[in-house]
């Protein structure tokens, strides 16, 4: 099995995840079906159907979370020695070389990603693009509307 990559705080929100539907969600969702069969005929009883399926959802989130847990390979970017090159974890601060736009983005694993909390997928274009370069390097992301560049202006391993 392949290992995951994945930030530390990323490794920490899976595991309060799992945590939550272990300890709060799956009693809840118990004792929602053990209340739904007390009311008698399961056959037509709507209440019940849609707690089996909270069941299931939940259950097969807590296998997929497991998993993943259990195939991370966490870094801790700040234990690292910043050398100024761009790797999984880092924070990069890079400027568009056309509209002298300035972005900042920390390279995360997939789970984490979300662009409006400047969190790039590492399997992006752009972080495919920045990993292995340095300060001063002008990047090329390949986008749907043309090539873009962008200069890297700073790298933060935080």
């Amino acid at each position: 099995m392949q290992k995951i990559p994945m930030t530390v705080r990323g490794a920490q929100l899976l595991k309060e995840e799992l945590f939550r539907l272990k300890t709060i969600e799956r009693p809840a969702i118990i004792q929602a079906i053990a209340e739904a069969r007390a009311h008698g005929d399961l056959k037509e009883n709507a209440e019940y159907h849609a707690a089996k399926e909270q069941q299931s959802f939940a259950e097969g989130r807590i296998q997929e979370v497991e998993g993943k847990l259990g195939n991370a390979h966490v870094i801790d970017i700040s234990a690292l020695v910043n050398t100024g090159k761009v790797i999984f974890g880092a924070t990069v601060t890079i400027l568009h070389c056309e509209t002298e736009e300035q972005l900042r983005y920390q390279l995360v694993g997939d789970d984490e990603a979300n662009v409006k909390d400047a969190k790039l997928s590492i399997n992006s274009p752009m972080a495919r693009a920045l990993i292995g370069k340095s300060i001063g390097d002008v990047v090329v992301v390949k986008t749907p509307n043309g090539a873009v560049e962008y200069e890297l202006n700073q790298v933060d391993y935080v």
